[in-house]
């Protein structure tokens, strides 16, 4: 079997998918996108394309190597991201040919459900009390909110009061169980981390993801030792060797690798298990579509460490189209009672409606992150 061709399409909300074909008509599908950078990652696969088309696509991690070392320029967002995507599908590919799920690839299942966890409120989040209640109402267990919106390296007091009663008003709404995670996103520097991150202990979060921005994570040992809950870091992260200076640090108790930016499904088993040896739990990231979130899955199958996963359905970004939109059969991915099975179905465990992928690339999309300024112009983190 050999490569012949890797075809792409950017469909709303905001994502990039790409299907991996072969001369015996197996193929394979995959998610490589960075939010707001679809067609520079798009851009990539492509010239990637040159090292696989020709190639026997049941050699995952020789092409993986290939794509990654052959390039000498490496790592990064855009380049981690394309292999990503590539990796995931030639997974998908593997386990369709075989008609076995990844996680049978892997090593097989540890569990048969995964927790997962949704999104409240908004970027600048308002009403996180009610958000919170209807998404427990649905079953979920636990949840996630933004903490703060833009602040500046050293702000008002009064912004760490306003996150605070924002948590405190999701508290409570659903009651001491509740899981909630708190999204600082990079927003917070080091001066007001300080001080927000010891405000927010009576409310017993379950993390604060991205204390601070990925850059200053050296900083956690001296402004957040002695915390009482866990903290969660990641997603802005992109091959093993970031996460195991991180994990060496030993000041992150949660990893969040996303599928679709360190370089899919054969990195993040490297980087989940390199966490185990750490005794840190993993929660994927994955704001994205069904093809990152069934990867992240057969990820969480035969991770022990894996304990809740993101996911994006009815997130404030999904404008136009949703998770399962593109699905064939949409219980794939279904969620009940806060879990979702493990997809049994060959390769990633979920099927595209192709036909729908090709109409909805005709609409396309230009996503981009908001740009946020401070009141006295300058740039804020977003």
């Amino acid at each position: 079997m050999k490569i012949t061709k890797l075809k792409t399409w950017q469909v709303p909300p905001r994502w990039l998918f790409l299907k991996i074909e072969t001369d015996e008509g197996c193929y394979g599908w995959g998610e490589p996108v960075i939010e707001g950078r679809a067609a520079t990652v798009e851009a990539a696969v492509h010239e990637l394309s040159d090292y696989l088309i020709g190639q026997d696509p049941h050699r995952i991690e020789h092409l993986w190597n290939m794509m990654y070392r052959a390039g000498f320029y490496r790592g990064g967002p855009i380049l981690m991201s394309a292999i990503a995507g590539i990796d995931q599908a030639l997974w998908d590919l593997k386990g369709r040919d075989l008609g076995v799920p990844v996680h049978q690839l892997l090593g097989g299942a540890v569990r048969d459900k995964m927790r997962m966890y949704a999104w409240t409120g908004g970027d600048r989040p308002s009403d996180v009390g009610a958000g919170a209640k209807a998404l427990v109402e649905k079953g979920f267990t636990a949840f996630k909110m933004n903490g703060t919106p833009e602040m500046q390296i050293v702000d008002s007091h009064r912004k760490v009061d306003e996150a605070v009663a924002r948590v405190a008003e999701a508290r409570d709404a659903v009651g001491p169980d509740v899981g909630i995670g708190i999204d600082f996103h990079g927003r917070v520097h080091r001066p007001m981390a300080k001080a927000l991150l010891r405000e927010l202990e009576p409310f017993h979060p379950m993390f604060v993801e991205e204390p601070v921005a990925p850059e200053h994570l050296p900083c956690l040992k001296d402004i957040a030792g002695g915390l009482g809950y866990p903290l969660a870091t990641g997603e802005r992260l992109h091959t093993r060797f970031q996460f195991r200076d991180l994990l060496a640090d030993g000041m992150i108790d949660i990893i969040q690798p996303d599928i679709s930016h360190c370089g899919g499904i054969s990195e993040g088993l490297k980087i989940a298990a390199l966490a185990s040896a750490y005794d840190v739990a993993l929660a994927p990231h994955c704001p994205l579509g069904p093809l990152t979130l069934a990867a992240s899955l057969q990820l969480d199958a035969v991770s022990h460490n894996a304990f809740i996963q993101e996911q994006s359905m009815g997130i404030h970004y999904n404008q136009g189209n949703d998770v399962l939109d593109y699905l064939v059969d949409k219980s794939a991915l279904a969620i009940e009672d806060g879990f979702c099975a493990i997809p049994q179905g060959p390769g990633l465990g979920v099927e595209i409606n192709e036909a729908f992928v090709e109409e909805r690339a005709k609409v396309g999309h230009r996503w981009r992150n908001p740009v946020w300024t401070h009141e006295d112009g300058s740039i804020a983190e977003w």
